[in-house]
């Protein structure tokens, strides 16, 4: 075997050492030649044995490949140790990509590898990866990949990465879903409790339905999630049992065919039909509590825009009046200057600042009238100052504006809440809910016809929500042990008056009713034993205590202890809690977290908290709080295979609220075999979402 002697000739029996050609390439640590036939060399590398081309005939091959062999990462063994031991391969690779180095620019210094030095070894899958999640989480178009200008930009940060294909990032895109999929099976699977979902319907300009199901739990320790677990495409949005037929896709999907609570949907699009249809499919293998009293649900921030925009449609024409103001001062400098010179004149406090409202989000809407109200005066000063100011509203108009207004906060504030990062539990709403049913019942009753002609048709609509809603808001808000049944108690006699006791005791037989189902589902299974000709059912209690036996003379003893024990052992944990005191209201109440301490007083009356508290009462994303127009998919994300766009939707959501802490570190992709992977892939399109997502859970990664 010849050993090397420079950086890129051939070694020769004739040439003399000398102290010039025993400097070697740093190649030649990890490559030794050998001669296979005449004229014909070979490179082998030490560490995977592979050979390459390095003499044939006259013919030299050079070690540019060689060095790509080892800086790449492409020797697999090399790889292996280098990420073991975190160490920059031991080749610093030249500007060009042929290895060579341009006759007007310096040579680059070369450095070797020691046992001790460290750096960032290169990683093409895992650059791989990160741009799969980037386009995940930003929601870039999965073309960008191909796209000049990002190549490029790639290429210049990293000349080594081997730029991927659309095919390929959209596999990577699915398989970082799936291994998030994995994750969150594996805490679903986990929870104490019950699920409650919420379905939203988006559609698009191709006339298709997309249906979002999210899942709304409390896990063991005592978290709140909201997960976005399917988007299921449906040809006819109009069919009654479309949705049906999305709702046992994702009960099969994630394995919760007996662990729903409730399902909250948008009555806009949801009649009776469809509900009885629902409620139909989850009775079958889920139990119903309270007579499914709880099981349906209306869309809350839906109900408060389609108040909002019902009383903005009202007043029409003043809030184009209002709008068109705002125009003419902010669209000009001058006029805007003329604007602040007289505000300053009048003294006028407002620090609100005027802007034209995007007429798709209603509080936008409500924050123009409200700046402009407050600038009221300085609007009509403008219409006698300003010849080319033409249109401006009465001074009743702009007292209709402000009525308006106040109403409008109602449903502003209520809304609110759901635009929060974190969402919120349910006991949260009842306080705004019937704050509102209050005040729109005094509203509606009002001796000014303005008013009252305004708020009537919003509070019979609001009216038959609060009735659909008001039971399981009641019992949420006395989950929370600094309200209990005292503010169903105050807040009832608020709205009924003298026939709030009748509601009141709704509520309390409610609540006791839920918690002995409760007790009931936890009790253990009864055993069965025959006597004589009847066969007696025997259910194991739980016993407090072994009390004296009767064979010691003091049976009487135990009747007395029966007595004076027997008050304290009828009292249940749900009354126990309703008799102790009141915690005092503080801001940062963590409600979650007093359950979770006091689970173990209360083991049966928690259980109940937990599903209790994760019921939804919305089912948009905070962005969507405010939005008047429904939701529609964009023509790129319509022409994605369905089970590309689940995956583009749901892993974003689910990498957003840091799912990824939940999946199982064992799960990597390279377990699949690159045909096996490949494979699989191909039969997309030969699959339903919901059906290759049950084939996909079943594999064993």
């Amino acid at each position: 075997m010849a050993t090397p002697t420079d950086n890129n000739e051939p070694p020769s029996s004739d040439t003399q050492p000398n102290k010039r050609r025993r400097k070697k390439s740093i190649v030649w640590e990890h490559f030794t030649i050998e001669t296979v036939g005449a004229g014909c060399t070979r490179a082998y590398c030490k560490q995977c044995k592979k050979s390459f081309a390095y003499i044939s005939g006259s013919k030299l091959a050079g070690t540019s490949h060689l060095k790509r062999h080892i800086a790449l990462g492409i020797c697999p063994v090399s790889r292996r140790r280098n990420l073991e031991k975190n160490q920059l391969v031991p080749y610093t690779p030249d500007s060009k990509a042929d290895g060579s180095t341009s006759a007007t620019e310096p040579p680059r210094k070369r450095y070797r590898g020691t046992p001790g030095s460290t750096g960032i070894f290169f990683d093409q899958y895992r650059c791989n990866q990160e741009i799969s999640k980037m386009i995940i989480l930003h929601e870039y178009p999965l073309h960008i990949v191909e796209h000049t200008g990002f190549i490029d930009f790639v290429r210049s940060l990293q000349p080594q990465f081997n730029m991927v294909s659309f095919n390929t990032v959209q596999d990577d895109c699915v398989g970082v879903y799936l291994r998030e999929k994995q994750g969150l099976l594996n805490l679903l699977g986990g929870i104490p409790g019950h699920v409650s979902l919420t379905l939203d319907l988006w559609t698009s300009d191709q006339s298709l339905g997309y249906i979002f199901l999210t899942g709304h739990f409390i896990d063991s320790d005592w978290k709140l999630h909201r997960r976005i677990l399917n988007v299921i495409k449906i040809p006819s949005p109009d069919s009654e049992v479309a949705f049906n037929h999305a709702v046992a896709a994702c009960l099969t999907d994630w394995v919760l065919d007996s662990k729903i609570f409730t399902l909250t949907l948008d009555q806009s699009f949801a009649n009776e039909t469809v509900r009885d249809n629902l409620r139909g499919l989850l009775s079958i293998k889920n139990h119903l509590l309270l007579n499914g009293q709880l099981l349906i649900g209306n869309c809350y921030a839906r109900v408060l825009s389609r108040l909002a925009q019902d009383a903005l449609g009202s007043m029409r024409e003043n809030i184009r009046k209002v709008r068109e103001n705002v125009k003419y001062v902010i669209t000009s400098a001058a006029h805007e200057e003329k604007f602040i010179e007289l505000k300053q004149q009048l003294q006028v406090p407002s620090t609100k600042s005027l802007n034209i409202d995007d007429q798709t989000k209603w509080n936008t809407t409500y924050h123009m009238l409200v700046a402009a109200s407050e600038f009221r005066e300085v609007f009509s000063c403008l219409d006698t100052s300003d010849p080319d100011y033409k249109e401006t509203p009465t001074m009743d108009g702009w007292k209709q504006v402000e009525i308006l207004c106040k109403h409008l906060r109602l449903f502003y504030d209520a809304a609110n809440i759901l635009t929060a990062t974190t969402y919120p539990t349910a006991n949260t709403f009842f306080h705004e809910v019937w704050k509102i049913q209050l005040e729109l019942t005094h509203a509606a009753m009002s001796d000014d016809p303005f008013t009252s002609n305004l708020i009537k048709p919003l509070q019979e609509k609001f009216d038959k929500y609060w009735k659909d809603s008001s039971l399981v808001l009641a019992i949420a808000v006395v989950m929370d042990p600094r309200f209990k049944m005292k503010l169903v108690e105050f807040s009832f006699s608020k709205i009924y008056g003298e026939d709030a006791e009748l509601w009141i005791k709704i509520v309390d037989e409610g609540v006791h009713e839920l918690f002995l189902e409760y007790i009931v589902q936890l009790l253990p299974p009864p055993t069965f034993v025959e006597g004589g000709n009847e066969v007696l059912a025997k259910t194991e209690m739980p016993q407090e205590g072994t009390l004296l036996s009767a064979d010691d003379g003091l049976s009487d003893f135990d009747v007395y202890i029966s007595e004076i024990t027997g008050n304290q052992q009828m009292k249940s944990e749900l009354d126990q809690y309703l008799d102790e005191s009141l915690l005092p209201r503080g801001q940062d109440f963590d409600i979650l977290g007093w359950w979770k301490l006091n689970r173990q007083k209360y083991p049966t009356l928690s259980k109940m908290a937990s599903d209790i508290l994760s019921i939804p009462v919305s089912t948009v994303a905070p962005d969507s709080v405010f939005d008047t127009v429904s939701k529609k998919m964009d023509s790129y994300r319509s022409s994605l295979r369905p089970l590309t766009l689940e995956a583009l939707i749901c892993a974003k959501d689910w990498l957003q609220y840091g799912c990824s802490e939940f999946s199982n570190a064992n799960v990597k992709m390279d377990q699949y075999g690159s045909s096996e992977f490949s494979n699989a892939i191909v039969k997309l399109d030969q699959y339903g979402s919901s059906e290759f997502s049950n084939a996909i859970v079943k594999m064993e990664f």
